[in-house]
C-alpha cells in the first residue's frame, strides 16, 4: 500500500485559511493565493492536493469548480476535494471539473444509505468518505456534522463498519480536538482503524506538527496523511515530509501493520 502525502488547502471566501478545531470563529488567514500555493506544492513533489470548500461545508453548494479546473490544467496534481456535497449532481459536477476523488462528509453521516448507493454507482476509488470524530466524555468517538457544528450521536466505528462492509476504499478521518492545534496526530485512533479495517486506506488528519507525526502515521498503518497548518507555518517543508516518509517505510513494513506492502 502506497503512503500518500496530501498537502491541504482550506478555502473560505476565496482565501486560504485554517480553523482551530473546526471553529469558524477561530480562523487564521494566509496571504498566499490558492493557485500559487497549489503550484508550489506541485513543484515540491506533491502528487495529490486536498482541497476544502469551508463555506460550502457549512452552507452547501460546492464553489471550487473554476479553481479545480485551473489546478488540473496548470499543474500535474490530482485533486481530492469536497465541502457541501448534498446531491448526486454535486458529486457529478466535482468529477466533471477534473477532481480525482470527491470527499463526502456530513451526508455520509446523515444519509449513509444514499452515500452507499453513490459508492456503488461511481466506484470506491472516486469517493473519499470523511468521518470527522470527537471523543465524548466516555472516550467514544462520535461524528458531528454540518461543518462540525451539530452533533449526530453516531459512533465512528459503527458507521465505519457499514461502509467497510460495502467496499469503502478511501477514508479521511480527523480527530477534531487536534485539528489546527499542532498537537500531534492521534496515532492510537489510526492504529485501531488499520487493525479493524485493513482493506480501508485511511488518511490521517488533524494535529500534524512535526516530521515524527508523518512517520508515526505511516507506522500506525495509515495510507496517507493530510498536511495543513504545519506546512503553511513552515514547521517543515513538503520535501522534508516526503523524505521522512520514505525513510520510515522499512520500519513500517517490519512492524507487521495489516495491509502494509513495502
Amino acid at each position: 500500500m502506497a503512503f500518500t502525502l496530501y498537502p491541504a488547502i482550506d478555502l473560505r471566501e476565496g482565501r486560504v485559511v485554517r480553523l482551530r478545531q473546526g471553529d469558524y470563529a477561530a480562523e487564521t488567514r494566509y496571504a498566499e493565493a490558492p493557485l500559487a500555493l497549489a503550484q508550489r506544492y506541485a513543484d515540491e513533489g506533491a502528487e495529490w492536493l486536498h482541497l476544502v470548500d469551508l463555506d460550502a461545508a457549512r452552507g452547501g453548494g460546492w464553489t471550487l469548480r473554476s479553481l479545480v479546473e485551473v489546478i488540473r490544467r496548470e499543474t500535474p496534481l490530482k485533486v481530492q476535494t469536497g465541502g457541501g456535497v448534498r446531491e448526486e449532481v454535486d458529486l457529478e459536477a466535482i468529477l466533471e471539473a477534473g477532481a480525482s476523488r470527491v470527499v463526502v462528509g456530513s451526508l455520509a453521516v446523515r444519509q449513509p444509505n444514499r452515500v452507499l448507493g453513490w459508492l456503488e454507482r461511481f466506484g470506491s476509488d472516486r469517493i473519499t468518505i470523511a468521518l470527522d470524530a470527537r471523543a465524548d466524555v466516555e472516550g467514544v468517538f462520535r461524528l458531528p456534522v454540518h461543518g462540525w457544528t451539530e452533533a449526530s450521536g453516531l459512533a465512528l466505528f459503527a458507521l465505519l463498519q457499514r461502509y467497510a462492509d460495502a467496499g469503502l476504499r478511501h477514508l479521511l478521518c480527523t480527530d477534531i480536538a487536534r485539528d489546527g492545534m499542532l498537537a500531534g496526530l492521534n496515532l492510537g485512533l489510526y492504529r485501531e482503524i488499520a487493525m479493524r479495517f485493513p482493506d480501508v486506506a485511511v488518511q490521517a488528519s488533524g494535529g500534524v506538527a512535526t516530521l515524527d507525526d508523518v512517520r508515526g502515521a505511516l507506522q500506525a498503518g495509515a495510507a496517507g496523511v493530510v498536511l495543513g497548518k504545519a506546512l503553511l507555518e513552515g514547521r517543515f517543508t513538503l520535501p522534508q515530509a516526503i523524505d521522512a516518509a520514505a525513510l520510515a517505510r522499512p520500519s513500517a513494513a517490519a512492524s507487521g501493520v495489516p495491509g502494509w506492502v513495502a
